[in-house]
């Protein structure tokens, strides 16, 4: 149960998150392709972040605590599987006969 509503949220985010980064004006006008020339600002030419660039940080930091959430909970139901507790051996497999 747990595990299902976190990987939906997980999801989630990662539509959101992937949406927003499109959404996203980029550093300069050109594009991808200019990669010199102009010196750019460590918070950009106004000082600042505007709202995108915000919820982009939170919705990043959401998704590295979910994909943590997320193994740690397959870890515990991988420990827990019945698969695993059959393959360890019984007191009659140790014994020779």
């Amino acid at each position: 149960m747990l595990f299902g509503l976190i990987t939906t949220l997980f999801i989630f985010v990662c539509i959101i998150l992937t949406l927003l980064v499109l959404i996203q004006k980029g550093s300069n006008s050109m594009g991808i392709g200019s990669l010199g020339g102009k010196q750019v600002m460590l918070f950009g030419g106004s000082g600042g972040q505007d709202i995108f660039q915000k919820i982009t940080w939170g919705l990043g930091a959401l998704f590295l605590c979910g994909s943590l959430a997320l193994s740690i909970l397959k870890t515990e139901q991988v420990r827990g599987s019945r698969y695993l507790t059959s393959l360890k051996p019984t007191a009659e497999q140790q014994q020779p006969a």
